[in-house]
Parts: structure tokens; sequence; C-alpha cells
């Protein structure tokens, strides 16, 4: 039986994943920083719940002594992220963006996946086939963002697409650093999600996919990727 932990997943894409990976035979811990609607959502699809918040020390040690006592982890999820709004529910541009700003997207968005990975580490490091899933984003490639004629070049906001690319990153250097895992990024495509107050152009189901994939690849898959549903991205 493999065992998998999602992050920020009480709702929306990491629900979705945790459902998924359910119906795939995979015993899942929702992981969710409010107890009430973690639980519940756990219980609606059969899942195991456990408190995280990925924003803290003791929780996130807490979540590992958890999931031992309950026999280990096989596949991790980093799916929990924020983005900043400012008036009317906008995206702060480079004019208006604020160092406290950034610091709080990336507390949850590149902190959070760097203190619940290595926190998890050890864990991993015991499973016969361990894999790490971090949900990245298509604003995170730089390739993209730079090119005029990309769709996602006109996206205003700095701070969630930074955090995206340091997630990349973050999943470059891991996989080198740990070759016997599976670690890649990826992007569930523009989904409608509370993220981006439900304006995304598909459904859960359909942005779950890649995420549902990455989860089960095996010793021969691929690491260090970058990958949507359609394959691998520019960096």
């Amino acid at each position: 039986m493999t065992t998998t932990l999602i992050t920020g997943a009480n709702k929306g894409l990491g629900l979705e994943s945790a459902r998924q990976l359910i119906a795939a035979g995979h015993t899942v811990y929702v992981g969710a920083r409010d107890a009430g609607r973690g639980r519940r959502a756990a219980e609606r699809i059969g899942a195991r719940f456990v408190q995280l918040d990925v924003t803290d020390d003791a929780c996130v040690q807490a979540a590992v002594k958890t999931v031992e006592a309950d026999g280990g982890l096989d596949v991790l999820v980093n799916n929990a992220g924020i983005e900043v709004r400012g008036e009317g529910n906008s995206v702060p541009g480079a004019a208006d963006l604020t160092a406290d700003d950034m610091r709080t997207l990336f507390e949850t968005n590149v902190f959070g996946v760097v203190r619940v990975t290595h926190a998890f580490l050890p864990l991993l490091q015991n499973s016969a086939a361990p894999v790490v899933v971090n949900v990245s984003s298509g604003l995170a490639s730089l390739t993209a963002l730079s090119d005029p004629g990309h769709p996602a070049s006109f996206y205003p906001g700095v701070a969630y697409p930074a955090s995206k690319t340091t997630v990349n990153m973050i999943t470059v250097q891991y996989a080198k650093a740990f070759p016997a895992m599976r670690i890649n990024a990826v992007e569930p495509g523009f989904t409608a999600t509370d993220l981006n107050g439900r304006t995304g152009t598909q459904t859960v189901e359909e942005g779950a996919g890649i995420i549902v994939r990455m989860a089960q690849v095996g010793h021969d898959g691929p690491t260090g990727g970058y990958f949507c549903a359609e394959g691998t991205l520019p960096w």
C-alpha cells in the first residue's frame, strides 16, 4: 500500500488529488490548517486527516510523528499555496508590491515547501519508492513570462510567479541531491479554485490529473522535471 500526504488538501486541487489517489489505491492523508474543515473533507472521501500548517514548525513536526506512527510515507504532494490580493481582489503588480506582501506569500509557497519536505525526508528515505510532487504553476516559467506573445506574459503579479519559479528551482536541486527519489514540479493548468476566485477555465478534476499522474511515477520515472498534462514545460 502506498501512503501519500497532500498539504492544503481540504479543498480544491488538493482534495480532488486526494480523491483520485484513493481511487487508485493509495492511503491518503489530507493535510489542512483548519482541523474541522480538514476532518470533514477527509471523512467525505475516505482519507485520513492530519493537521498541518506549513508555516508552523511545531505543527509540521507533530504531523511527522502522526504519519510515522501510522507506518510511514511514500509520496509527498506539496500543494498548499496562497496568492496575495489587494483592493477589489486585484493582484498587486510591480508598482504596488511590498516586501511584506512577498514575505507573506513566500512563507507558504516557498518556505512551506522546504519546511515540510525537510521534515518528512527521513520517512521518505525509508520508503521503497519515494516520490515528491511540488505543485508549481505555468506562471513559474521564465520562458513564458518573458515572451510577449505568450498568454502568461500578461499576468501583472510579481510575488506569485516568483514564488513558483523558486519552487521549480527547489525541485531541481532536491532531485539532484536525492537521486533515489522521484521529485518533480507540476503545472495543473488554469483551474477554477478559490486561489483565483474560481475564474479558471478547467475543473479540479482536470487540474488534478497531472498531480495524480506524477504522484504515481515509478523508479524509472522522470525526476527534476517541470510537467503539465501535455508534457514538459520550458523553465
